[in-house]
């Protein structure tokens, strides 16, 4: 198993892509925490983790909130002993708020901003340190396409918030390499989860989507499992700083 005896921490791993790459990863021989915000999900995850044969624990954690954070990291020391790989996933699209710069509230800004890049950075602040102890490990960041490219106009919020994942996924990669801390963004294109759920029912939008893809389709949460174990297992060990895609294509043309 590619990820044997390895801990594993998934923010959002209650749904989607957080999801299945927490089963992938307990399939593989890690014991994974899910840092979840709905209770209900987390706990549906590790019972689905538990009874394919894995082992999981569910830590109800707002990635805002830095005490929260906190205490999802010494849970995971308590339960396991040490962290090896932090998959950075949970995020919100508010779809239907965002909007063009102008029309856009700062309470929709300040919301979008607190979990997708304060909640992924505090992520790293309280895990850092256990990855520091136990001499190095794998940091994986979920950026989007809409970071690197304009390709969701209107969505000011969430597109400068996943642009602003790629500079912390390359400092964090700088200043970590010796510490033998990798640091790596996953990049998935539009992929049918709960988060893109209402922005996918829309039918010309989901056509206009499927048409910017050379792939021809929307990708599903497990599109994302076979890149999202090869960076967190010693296979990537020579990876660091880099962007990963896994976009049907669309940011190559």
């Amino acid at each position: 198993m590619r990820l044997q005896g390895k801990v594993a921490i998934v923010t959002g791993g209650g749904a989607g892509m957080g999801f299945a790459v927490a089963c992938a990863y307990a399939r593989e021989g890690a014991r994974v925490v899910i840092a979840e915000i709905n209770d209900d999900d987390g706990a549906a995850a590790v019972n689905a983790i538990r009874t394919g044969g894995g082992e999981a624990i569910f830590c109800r954690t707002d990635v805002a909130e830095a005490q929260s954070v906190a205490a999802m990291a010494a849970q995971a020391v308590a339960q396991w002993g040490t962290v090896d790989i932090l998959y950075n996933n949970a995020a919100v699209q508010l779809v239907g708020q965002d909007a063009r710069a102008h029309e856009l509230s700062e309470e929709v800004w300040d919301r979008t901003y607190s979990v997708n890049i304060r909640g992924l950075w505090l992520c790293a602040k309280y895990v850092i340190p256990i990855l520091l102890e136990r001499g190095g490990g794998s940091i994986i960041n979920v950026a989007s396409p809409t970071g690197l490219v304009g390709c969701a106009p209107g969505f000011t919020a969430y597109s400068s918030s996943k642009g602003a994942v790629y500079g912390l996924t390359r400092v964090m990669a700088a200043d970590y390499a010796r510490d033998r801390i990798r640091v790596n963004a996953l990049v998935p294109g539009p992929i049918a989860t709960p988060l893109t759920k209402e922005l996918f029912s829309d039918p010309a939008t989901r056509e206009g989507l499927i048409n910017a893809v050379p792939l021809g389709r929307i990708g599903q949460p497990e599109d994302v499992v076979g890149l999202a174990l090869f960076l967190a297992s010693d296979e990537s060990a020579y990876c660091t700083g880099g962007s990963y895609m896994v976009d049907g294509g669309q940011t190559a043309i």
